[in-house]
């Protein structure tokens, strides 16, 4: 039986400025950072979580503008945009309280647009 997700991929264009912001801004860490042939394969983990991040290289790729990628947990939001802001990181969607909870939206690097709620 599947027992577990163990990774989300994140397409990215350039996968330098994407590690960096991933690792820099929103504070993950390197769990492997290889090569597979002609690829790059970097997936990155967040403190205490099961899942991965990968980095995944997509030439080309044109995020989308209508739904969220990625979906994270924080234990507070608005702590955690305070933090993400004074590091730099671009949100389009400041702390907003709905029925279901509260969440908060961001640009990586690459545009992708990722959400983190309390959780």
């Amino acid at each position: 039986m599947i027992k577990k997700i163990n990774f989300q991929s994140v397409p990215v264009t350039d996968q330098a400025r994407a590690l960096e912001f991933y690792t820099k801004q929103l504070g993950f860490s390197v769990f492997t950072d290889q090569r597979m042939g002609d690829m790059r394969w970097i997936e990155l983990k967040v403190a205490n979580a099961e899942t991965k991040l990968v980095l995944h290289l997509t030439p080309g790729h044109v995020p989308d503008e209508n739904s969220p990628g990625v979906a994270f947990s924080a234990d507070d939001v608005e702590k955690t945009y305070a933090e993400l802001r004074e590091r730099g990181v671009e949100f389009i969607q400041p702390p907003k309280k709905e029925p279901w909870g509260e969440y908060a939206i961001f640009l990586d690097s690459e545009g992708n647009r990722c959400l983190f709620a309390k959780g």
